[in-house]
């Protein structure tokens, strides 16, 4: 199948799968509480025009980039408000479910009265829309809010003492494209900056679209100055916009690309780490895809070894060749509260510092965000990570 078919086919899915969840949501909040006729027809109509929001954000990471923003974010937000939506009702659903269940077994109930059941589900409604209608406010603010600081202290046996405090920064998961450009990139750079990083780390997702389509948005990351450089690695999003074209491109910005190689990190063969970066493990479907071995292949075991890795399941092969740390993104944090639950069916840590056997592995939510301008509970972040020697 063609590029174009794979694409087509995937939208469909993703408009059966939004026009399901659509209903659904509809059944509870409109149908069940049973309005008058006038208002049915009016809230019916707004949910359609909604759901005709999605795929017009569709069109738009594809279309002309000035209108990029306009035509996305809306779709894009009430995307984030559905899910919250969606959540919260399936929520309900299931402790009312459950707790009919549980009256059922322990007593014999009379059948339940029509009027009072409607005034339930009105009550139950207006609860569902004032909570999920809260959390999308609050997750809309944080989203577009000043992305925050994290600082975090790593400690690492090999690290050779003359590079104890040495610092990076990370960056992961920008995602420019429809919502997010040239301004969020220069302040990115300038909050970065004043921080006086030894090395900074682009984690992958940096865009989201063409070179030529994105060019401009992305060449502030030119500015960036650290002491060792700026390293970039490929995340899955990269390979939907073109990713041997972005990393011919990068370096003419600084930044050097790590594709399955390593770098050595220092002044002097003494006083110094090797940085390690694979491609994205899910770039095999293209073709390439993350290889650690390589990565590592003929390396001195007794030294420090960091690894860039777009998602955090790298670290399972990082861990067999010996990475002390691995740095990574993909997971946003879950980005949208309580999505991280169901990323843990696919990575081993979702955010923070954690271990994968002998390897640390800290896991970046994210600089920027993917679709829904939204943070819930998962807060944006330039990470500056302190290494110190044993």
């Amino acid at each position: 199948m063609s590029r174009t078919g794979q694409f087509l086919t995937f939208v469909g899915i993703v408009l059966a799968v939004m026009g399901l969840v659509h209903f659904y949501v509809w059944a509870r909040l409109v149908e069940a509480p049973a309005p008058p006729p006038a208002v049915k027809r009016t809230l019916t109509a707004l949910f359609v025009l909604l759901f005709l929001t999605i795929p017009l954000s569709f069109y738009a990471t594809r279309g002309d980039v000035a209108a990029r923003r306009w035509l996305a974010l809306p779709g894009y937000v009430w995307l984030g408000a559905l899910f919250l939506l969606f959540a919260t009702v399936l929520a309900v659903d299931v402790v009312r479910v459950a707790g009919a269940l549980v009256q059922r077994l322990v007593s014999d109930l009379p059948p339940e009265d029509p009027a009072r059941r409607v005034s339930i589900a009105r009550l139950v409604a207006a609860g569902i829309a004032l909570v999920s209608g809260t959390a999308s406010a609050a997750a809309l603010r944080s989203g577009l809010g000043p992305v925050s600081i994290r600082t975090v202290t790593v400690r690492l046996p090999r690290l050779p003492k003359t590079l104890h405090g040495t610092t990076i920064v990370q960056l992961s998961d920008i995602h420019v494209g429809p919502t997010i450009g040239r301004d969020f990139i220069e302040d990115i750079v300038s909050r970065v900056n004043a921080l006086q990083p030894d090395l900074v780390a682009i984690t992958g997702d940096l865009v989201d679209g063409t070179v030529p389509e994105l060019w401009d948005a992305v060449s502030p990351l030119e500015g960036l100055r650290s002491r060792f450089g700026t390293y970039f690695v490929t995340g899955n999003h990269e390979y939907y916009s073109g990713a041997d074209s972005w990393c011919a491109a990068l370096p003419k910005l600084g930044i050097q690309v790590l594709r399955n190689s390593r770098v050595s990190i220092g002044e002097s063969p003494d006083a110094s780490f090797d940085l390690a970066g694979v491609d994205d493990h899910d770039a095999k479907r293209f073709g390439g895809g993350e290889n650690v071995e390589r990565a590592v292949s003929g390396r001195d075991p007794n030294r420090e070894l960091v690894l860039l890795a777009h998602q955090p399941r790298a670290a399972f092969q990082a861990d067999r060749h010996g990475v002390g740390l691995q740095l990574s993104g993909h997971t946003h944090g879950g980005q949208i509260w309580p999505w991280r639950y169901l990323v843990y069916l696919q990575q081993p840590i979702v955010s923070g510092l954690g271990k994968v056997g002998k390897t640390l592995v800290y896991v970046s939510s994210g600089t920027g965000y993917w679709g829904p301008p939204m943070r819930l509970a998962a807060p944006a972040e330039i990470t500056k990570i302190i290494l110190e020697s044993a």
